[in-house]
């Protein structure tokens, strides 16, 4: 990876090692129409018009910039039924990548977890992991398994000095098999980062140690590789025994000790689709039998051939530090300005974006009023920055309907890859800043219209008071004419 270090020290910020050659226009609302726009949304910013999105920031899946190799293949793509050459592409990039033997597509990486779930999970099954994720969790409860999380206790401080949070506790993982017994957990899943906590990342010798536990016993070790691409930086960066491995060797030697990989190519290779891979064919037999059934036919498995060429693209370049450095480099300098103007950032900065602290922001709104999602809306108002809640709204009612309240209340601003400038990454910074020196004046929500499954994706609230009339009045007072 290239070190550019810039002549003034005051001034050295990430340098991007690629140009920009197509652009979108984005278009910035009046203070006035954004308040007017979050509240027709339900206060729920995945519910916002793009249109009405100024850095959109609620995700890095599928909105990512692909490269232009990825577009150039996307025009040679062989669309037939059966027999692509398309897949045949794929199929070679996949064992080039991870060098595994079998591969099963799939439309998107949840495809991945439902087939994973159908094929094993059963009543009163638990399933292990460092942490769930929204989608993982609610495919595992739905075949009447359970999920344990195992993450170390250092993963949910918001700061701290630990360079690989999303580690698996061992000696709990080693106590958990012990109680439970081998035969009634469905699979041991490692996601690698944590999207959840701040997208923290894992260790290599952490997951070696895992994968060696499940064999010990007889348990499923499976790696959710899709946010494997910033955890790969992470480790060559961060981790003394992968300093002289290429990121090909690290992703070889994983998939080499895991039982199934499988991710969304929304977010590892920069394209659309997913993927289950292995070296074991048993496995693949197992679950192959699902993919016509869910999926589409085994040359496409839902997915458009074009984004098929893509993504055999994007994987080849996932093996590059220039181009899978850029959006840890970019996430830290934003939770450096952040931290610089005190606001409570998770610490150290992870993958995926960065992570605000709102529980710490808000200490006066409970999390039976959405502090997190609350913090959302007032940043969407402030600055027209879409981030996603990342909080109590983001888990799922336990089985007696009363609310899990999360480990951590977090706003996430996503980084897609190669999408915004610097002076964006910095506009950001302002606001969020600007909202955290009037947080007083921000209060809870309530649910209007709260979805059983996922309510987070679509569920609408409405605020407690008038504090967003207030907090928009406050904008126009400090910023006058100013978008």
């Amino acid at each position: 990876m290239s070190s550019v270090k810039f002549y003034k020290s005051e001034e050295q910020v990430p340098m991007e090692m690629h140009k920009v050659r197509v652009v979108q226009k984005l278009y910035l609302l009046p203070v006035e129409e954004r308040l007017k726009r979050i509240k027709e949304a339900g206060n729920n910013t995945f519910l916002l018009q793009n249109k009405d999105v100024f850095m959109d920031m609620i995700t890095d899946s599928g909105v990512n910039a692909m490269s232009d190799n990825q577009v150039a293949a996307m025009s040679i793509a062989d669309d037939s039924y059966a027999g692509s050459e398309t897949f045949n592409r794929l199929i070679k990039a996949i064992e080039e990548v991870f060098g595994t033997k079998y591969f099963l597509p799939t439309h998107q990486g949840r495809a991945c977890e439902n087939i994973l779930a159908e094929t094993f999970v059963k009543p009163g099954m638990f399933t292990i992991m460092n942490f769930h994720f929204t989608t993982t969790k609610a495919h595992i409860t739905r075949m009447g398994g359970s999920v344990i999380e195992m993450v170390t206790p250092e993963g949910i401080e918001p700061q701290n000095d630990v360079p690989f949070k999303g580690n698996f506790d061992i000696p709990r993982l080693k106590q958990t098999i012990k109680e439970l017994g081998a035969k009634n957990i469905a699979f041991v899943r490692i996601e690698a980062g944590t999207n959840l906590i701040g997208g923290q990342p894992v260790s290599l010798q952490n997951m070696l140690e895992v994968a060696e536990i499940c064999k010990e016993n007889g348990i499923l070790s499976v790696l959710d590789a899709s946010l494997l691409q910033d955890n790969l930086y992470f480790m060559k960066t961060r981790e003394a025994m992968c300093k002289d491995m290429s990121i090909k060797d690290i992703m070889h030697k994983l998939a080499s000790v895991m039982d199934i990989v499988y991710f969304s190519a929304r977010k590892l290779s920069f394209a659309r689709g997913g993927a289950i891979i292995s070296n074991n064919e048993e496995l693949i037999l197992k679950m192959k039998g699902f993919i016509p059934l869910y999926e589409g036919f085994l040359t496409y498995g839902g997915m458009e051939v074009r984004s098929m060429e893509a993504m055999a693209v994007g994987l080849m370049e996932t093996l590059d530090m220039e181009y899978i450095s850029q959006g840890p480099q970019f996430i830290q300098y934003l939770v450096d300005e952040l931290d610089k103007y005190g606001v409570p950032m998770i610490k150290p900065a992870g993958g995926l974006g960065a992570h605000v602290n709102a529980g710490e922001i808000l200490p006066h709104i409970p999390h039976d009023q959405s502090p997190a999602a609350a913090l959302a809306t007032a940043i969407y108002i402030a600055g027209g920055v879409r981030g996603m809640e990342r909080g109590t709204l983001s888990e799922q009612r336990n089985p007696d309907g009363t609310e899990k309240f999360a480990e951590l209340e977090l706003v996430r601003l996503a980084v897609p890859r190669r999408v915004f400038t610097l002076s964006q990454i910095k506009y950001c910074a302002d606001r969020v800043k600007w909202v955290y020196d009037n947080r007083d004046l921000i209060g809870g929500l309530k649910w209007e219209d709260e979805p059983s499954v996922l309510r987070f994706f679509f569920g609408r609230l409405q605020p407690i008071g008038d504090w967003q009339e207030k907090l928009a009045a406050k904008y126009r007072a400090d910023f006058g004419d100013s978008l």
